[in-house]
């Protein structure tokens, strides 16, 4: 009933007012401009589990839902993350590898991954933790914010992809960019050809080649303030995912945009040679999305065991699984795949979503770059892409 009073109270928060103002050929987006205050904040659902930060610093993307239980497993779980996104989760993804970039350490995140695959039924981890020079000792200091933002991660890979090798390579810091670049490197390094990233900086934190590697399929959270498209998930050769509301009547499930979800127009990075929209003159996020409020997570360093966690920070790394299980990472280049799908395949391998906005600005309101279900350019809307995984066809 808690989960059902939460989804209901984000719902009647999802629809952005007004019709279509005719939107200009090219958007705006500046770093400092006057960004509204979150649903999940106005509202009192949420918090964050790293304190906010000045611009041009990295800030993790994981929120705590404030009324949910830590003394029983509290959310989605496995299942219904696999139903949901219908992913072949207990038969693929034996032998690829899924790297985590975060910063600072969770001493206990090994134990806590532990507990969660334990309780779900999911088969013994295979996970190995390295810092930002590839070496299995010397880790960061520990960081109980992080550390929470590190659990849920680790969650949501196994989540979606049970199987897989998990590497956590884990940066000494947010303060200096130069650290998580240094770890995205060294994720390549380690032989991984997917690399998730949960958090994101609102401008100027790096350089896109720290996320060029040829081969390999760099996914990001795409933020949890609503219309905003920040790094890393703004680089054109990174997945940008955004976040939906899951929710489940019987064994059906459905989903609408989420309404604090990041995404949309950023004019001041090259517009992919696979885009090609009409009211963005630069990269137009996101490519895709999947559930991102009411996961379960257990962490025992930062908390004292189950809680239920939100964000783009669920959607990420359960899409950084996905494409796992699909299993040719290496032949990606961003979010190409999806928006060079054919018509078909999208109706037949993702979950389109049609309702729902992630806050309009003013000068926006029925573009499809905010706002689901316009039909203004096809199937697409900037809060979730071309819709959420149907299986892993569209990956």
């Amino acid at each position: 009933m808690k989960l059902i009073a939460l989804v209901v109270a984000m719902l009647a928060l999802a629809a952005c007012n007004g019709g279509d103002s005719g939107v200009p050929a090219t958007i705006s987006q500046s770093a400092s401009e006057t960004r509204p205050i979150p649903h999940w904040q106005a509202q009192n659902l949420a918090h964050r589990a790293c304190p906010d930060v000045p611009p041009g610093q990295v800030q993790c993307q994981a929120l705590i839902l404030n009324n949910g239980p830590q003394d029983k497993e509290p959310g989605w779980g496995p299942r219904d993350i696999e139903t949901a996104h219908n992913l072949p989760s207990s038969t693929r993804g034996s032998g690829e590898i899924v790297a985590i970039v975060d910063a600072y350490d969770n001493p206990d995140v090994a134990s806590d991954l532990a507990v969660y695959r334990s309780h779900y039924g999911l088969p013994k981890a295979k996970f190995y933790k390295y810092n930002q020079d590839g070496q299995q000792s010397h880790y960061p200091k520990p960081n109980a914010n992080w550390g929470f933002e590190i659990d849920l991660d680790v969650d949501m890979v196994s989540a979606s992809c049970p199987n897989c090798t998990i590497y956590l390579i884990e940066a000494n810091g947010f303060f200096h960019s130069t650290d998580i670049a240094k770890a995205e490197m060294e994720a390549v390094k380690l032989g991984a050809n997917v690399v998730n990233n949960s958090f994101e900086c609102s401008a100027n934190c790096f350089a896109p080649e720290a996320f060029g590697a040829p081969g390999v399929t760099y996914v990001a959270s795409a933020g949890d303030s609503a219309y905003f498209a920040a790094e890393p998930s703004r680089f054109g050769s990174v997945v940008s995912v955004g976040g939906t509301l899951l929710s489940r009547r019987g064994s059906i499930y459905s989903e609408v945009v989420w309404p604090d979800t990041g995404g949309g127009c950023a004019p001041d990075v090259t517009k992919p040679s696979w885009q090609h929209d009409p009211s963005c003159s630069g990269r137009t996020a996101n490519d895709v999305a999947a559930v991102a409020w009411a996961a379960a997570e257990y962490d025992s360093y930062s908390y004292n065991g189950w809680l239920t966690a939100g964000g783009t920070s669920i959607a990420s790394p359960i899409v950084a699984g996905a494409f796992a299980l699909a299993g040719n990472a290496t032949k990606q280049d961003g979010g190409k795949t999806f928006w060079t799908l054919s018509d078909k395949k999208r109706q037949e391998d993702l979950h389109v979503i049609s309702s729902g906005s992630n806050g309009c600005p003013r000068r926006l309101r029925g573009s499809y770059l905010c706002t689901a279900g316009t039909d203004k350019f096809g199937t697409y809307s900037g809060p979730t892409g071309w819709g959420t995984p149907n299986g892993i066809g569209a990956l």
